[in-house]
């Protein structure tokens, strides 16, 4: 292979403007197209489905929406292109196209694969401190933020703590300072 010219003529075409505008704009062009064009894998996450009438199609498409893939961290069937999830929309779109209820393909894919493949788990034992560990997590915040933005003088109210001796004392010193007696003494 030769290469043609000294590396002074090889970039001499760099020198116009034009060329290099031109330069510039594949530079800028060329990552912002890699930006906009849609990941090729995402193309392939459906597999064509057809179903006898449109309504059966939205259950199926619904449904897909609605569960969560086994192997994917909260990304629902529709939107993953893992193996298990291709192999699921197939069950699922077999169980519509089998006249099952929407309730009964959840229960189906519940049995099989847990709470898990669910979105909005059941409230039982297993799953209680999904439910009430938020509620609680409230009370605390509430309890907290209550306590911390209590008004000074609800504190006073209460005594604020102090002892009888000290109450004297802290009054015995703010009457000094009231008649300019000077530094606090030591009692």
């Amino acid at each position: 292979m030769t290469v043609r010219g000294t590396r002074t003529e090889r970039f001499a075409a760099f020198e116009s403007a034009a060329a290099r505008g031109l330069f510039v704009a594949w530079l800028v062009a060329l990552p912002a197209a890699m930006l906009v064009v849609p990941d090729a894998r995402a193309a392939g996450a459906f597999e064509p489905v057809s179903f006898a009438t449109p309504e059966l199609e939205a259950r199926y498409r619904s449904l897909i929406d609605e569960i969560r893939c086994p192997k994917c961290q909260n990304v629902n069937l529709s939107g993953s292109d893992a193996p298990i999830a291709r192999d699921l929309r197939v069950t699922v779109a077999r169980l519509v196209k089998e006249g099952r209820t929407d309730a009964e393909i959840l229960t189906f894919l519940q049995r099989r694969y847990g709470d898990f493949v669910l979105y909005d788990p059941p409230f039982r034992p297993g799953t209680a401190v999904l439910w009430l560990l938020p509620a609680l997590f409230l009370i605390i915040a509430v309890i907290v933020c209550v306590r911390l933005f209590r008004r000074p003088t609800d504190l006073a109210a209460d005594g604020a703590g102090l002892s009888v001796r000290d109450d004297a004392r802290l009054k015995a010193l703010l009457a000094d300072a009231e008649q300019g007696a000077g530094a606090p003494r030591d009692a």
